[in-house]
């Protein structure tokens, strides 16, 4: 799982935005394919599909940060998921 809600210290419920993370690629806009770094042993996908909410106790890490283009493509995606 990939939090992508903002840090909210003021926020109402103790919940995170989360995206999976897969290997598996249906070549669809809702996957960005994420880039090789330590904390992913293979090639992977964020899936803005699954979109979940989590509640912070169920949350571990976290393990690694993504960040520059994958994350902006990430944002796109979730715009374009949620016709935002």
């Amino acid at each position: 799982m990939m939090v992508v809600s903002r840090e909210d210290a003021d926020a109402p419920r103790a919940l995170s935005l989360c995206v999976p993370v897969t290997t598996t690629f249906r070549e669809s806009a809702y996957e960005v394919e994420l880039p090789g770094a330590p904390f992913l042993t293979q090639k992977s996908y964020a899936n803005v599909q699954g979109l979940q909410a989590i509640q912070h106790h169920e949350l571990n890490g976290p393990v690694g940060t993504i960040f520059g283009p994958p994350l902006e493509k990430i944002r796109g995606a979730l715009r374009y998921a949620l016709e935002l």
